[in-house]
């Protein structure tokens, strides 16, 4: 029989990739939105739209095999409470990933993962979050001239 391994491994062991995915999933079922890398955002839309999938049955069983797997009463009982009853009627597609500008720290991809009738797409302002590199740098011309004002500087 053919073993199915996850896509990514994401640099961690197996429970620990198990127990983060899990952590995600609960927050993105609480919260509704999230902020993430591209790559784990990627891999908890696996893991959400089975779980979100599974919960439609609506049975005790299923209750009790995404607990199993959540662990968190609030966030299987919002799932089977408010998520279900209003994405229940899609045919999945319960999840959107936007991707979302570089890191500042170590330019890794960044994503917004969210749950899809929950919110509208975020707007182009906040795609494009790349601070103006002369607010930045405390030195550089222009950050001294937004200082001054124009008017000094012209003198």
């Amino acid at each position: 029989m053919r073993k199915v391994k996850p896509a990514r491994k994401l640099g961690r062991t197996a429970a620990h990739r198990k127990a983060t995915l899990s952590n995600l999933s609960t927050q993105l079922l609480l919260h509704k939105r999230i902020e993430t890398t591209e790559a784990k955002a990627k891999e908890t839309r696996k893991v959400v739209e089975k779980i979100i999938t599974k919960a439609r049955k609506g049975t005790l069983h299923a209750q009790r095999e995404i607990f199993s797997a959540l662990r968190d009463k609030d966030a299987v009982r919002a799932l089977f409470e408010e998520i279900v009853a209003r994405i229940g009627d899609r045919n999945g597609g319960y999840t959107r990933i936007i991707k979302l500008a570089p890191r500042y720290g170590d330019a890794a991809k960044m994503a917004v993962i969210e749950l899809v009738d929950y919110t509208e797409a975020p707007s182009e302002k906040q795609k494009s979050s790349r601070q103006d590199r002369s607010k930045r740098v405390k030195g550089s011309k222009k950050a001294e001239e937004s200082v001054k004002g124009p008017e000094e500087s012209a003198e």
